[in-house]
């Protein structure tokens, strides 16, 4: 973003001072990462007054700040643009941006695998134009609209994640957003407690057509009937869908893990056979997404081949990582809901690429009322497995724990309700060179401490 001060208070409606010609380039929101020219919004909370820190903000390089205007005392000798309500600013100042931009842009929500799937886009895409994607969890009312006023003018893609709560959320995102394509990875649990239903779940998700552009596009998980129906009222849409259904527009045929990542082959409205560095079918399912969406805009299968087979996922998703004790760990830790951790099973019952597996679970937050069942339905997947261990971290875990614990030889079975010691010491004790050791839980389990552990110089 780059823009004369005087242009932002015309996109606002709003009156300045010591306007003149100053020109911004980009917005900040925290005065300790503010970079020079950057336009300053101080934020202001019930603890926190983001106006105490106007003036360290223009100390460290940026060139002007809002101000709101009942916040007394605005300090008179530098340049302020006076405004009703910070976030209300941002977001209009994004609107109007984006208005400016002739890229495309990608939106991409989802239960599960929305972040691997933006960064798969923006793996297949980056070698071939100029790409921007949002970065860590900034995919929200204020993560979103700071995401459109970093991008260039010359940027070709915006491959933009959409997060929500709640009904209204995805819709307020899309049509401040304006997307080309749009993209449903699938439909999960997480948020139930607010949405109510998975059927609840899928229209709060489905409102991310409500900003697409009138020839803009949606792929959807085809493998999920809820999006069904929907996609049928959307009769003015073009739709195609992925997955692993012979009806599917671009259907998954086969997967197989080889040392170097999944390898995989799709047939329908392309065909071919690609490889991505990551394990799990679940992350080919999301790849299905980025090889429609190259498609869409004209790369070649070849192209496409080429670039998926060094793209770059965000860490802890399926993550391949070898532990000082020579143990495979799949880190895939970031997030956890019954889905994405079903899938993550999946895998592992499925590879070959160690005989000796272990599972290290984590809580999975935020499933509403019916918690308990989802935790304690995770042992039908796990007896059906030849698991050397099932070590088990959390409260919420403790459901299933007491589920197995009736089931098999407690020897392969532990459950620690806060602390990682108790995992890390049966794992070092018990695992080597022919173990693999999944790590999967929700984001607040933080279970990438057990991995650290078999990371450090001093491992013993």
């Amino acid at each position: 973003m780059k823009e004369r001060l005087k242009t932002v208070a015309d996109w606002l409606q709003v009156d300045g001072q010591h306007v003149g010609e100053v020109i911004i380039h980009g917005v900040s929101i925290d005065s300790r990462t503010v970079k020079e020219g950057d336009l300053f919004i101080p934020f202001r909370g019930e603890q926190v007054n983001g106006h105490r820190y106007v003036q360290n903000a223009i100390e460290q390089g940026a060139a002007a700040s809002l101000w709101l205007k009942d916040e007394p005392n605005p300090p008179e000798n530098i340049p302020l643009l006076f405004v009703e309500d910070a976030e209300l600013a941002l977001q209009e100042m994004a609107r109007a941006y984006r208005s400016e931009l002739n890229c495309k842009v990608i939106g991409i929500t989802g239960s599960n695998g929305k972040t691997s799937t933006k960064d798969l886009v923006a793996s297949v895409l980056s070698p071939y134009a100029n790409v921007k994607k949002t970065e860590g969890n900034f995919n929200n009312e204020l993560g979103l609209p700071l995401t459109i006023l970093s991008l260039e003018k010359d940027t070709d893609f915006a491959v933009l994640e959409m997060g929500m709560s709640g009904f209204g959320e995805i819709s307020f995102l899309s049509t401040l957003a304006k997307p080309d394509y749009v993209v449903i990875t699938n439909i999960g649990e997480a948020h139930m407690q607010d949405l109510g239903s998975r059927e609840g779940i899928a229209k709060a998700k489905f409102e991310i057509i409500d900003g697409l552009s009138e020839v803009g596009k949606l792929l959807f998980d085809g493998d999920e009937p809820l999006l069904q129906p929907l996609v049928k009222q959307a009769t003015e849409m073009t739709a195609y869908s992925f997955g692993y259904g012979e009806s599917n527009d671009l259907a998954l045929q086969s997967v197989q893990s080889t040392d170097a990542g999944s390898e995989f082959t799709v047939k329908g409205l392309l065909n071919g056979t690609f490889t991505i560095p990551v394990f799990g079918a679940h992350q080919v399912k999301n790849t299905l997404a980025a090889i429609l969406i190259a498609k869409e805009v004209g790369v070649s299968v070849e192209r496409i081949q080429q670039a998926l087979k060094s793209a770059s996922l965000t860490a802890m998703r399926m993550q391949p990582v070898i532990g000082k004790n020579d143990a495979l760990f799949i880190n895939d830790a970031y997030n956890a809901a019954p889905t994405s951790m079903q899938a993550a099973l999946s895998f592992l019952k499925e590879t070959g690429l160690r005989k000796e597996k272990w599972v290290v679970l984590g809580d999975m937050l935020e499933l509403g009322e019916n918690e308990k069942a989802y935790h304690e339905a995770l042992s039908e997947d796990l007896l059906q497995m030849d698991l050397a261990g099932i070590l088990l971290y959390g409260p919420r875990m403790k459901w299933l724990y007491d589920v197995l614990e009736k089931k098999i030889n407690n020897q392969k079975l532990l459950w620690s309700e806060s602390e990682y010691g108790p995992i890390e010491q049966e794992l070092k004790k018990n695992t080597g060179s022919g173990a693999v050791v999944l790590l999967k839980g929700s984001r607040g389990m933080a279970l990438e401490h057990v991995l650290n552990a078999f990371l450090e110089k001093d491992f013993h």
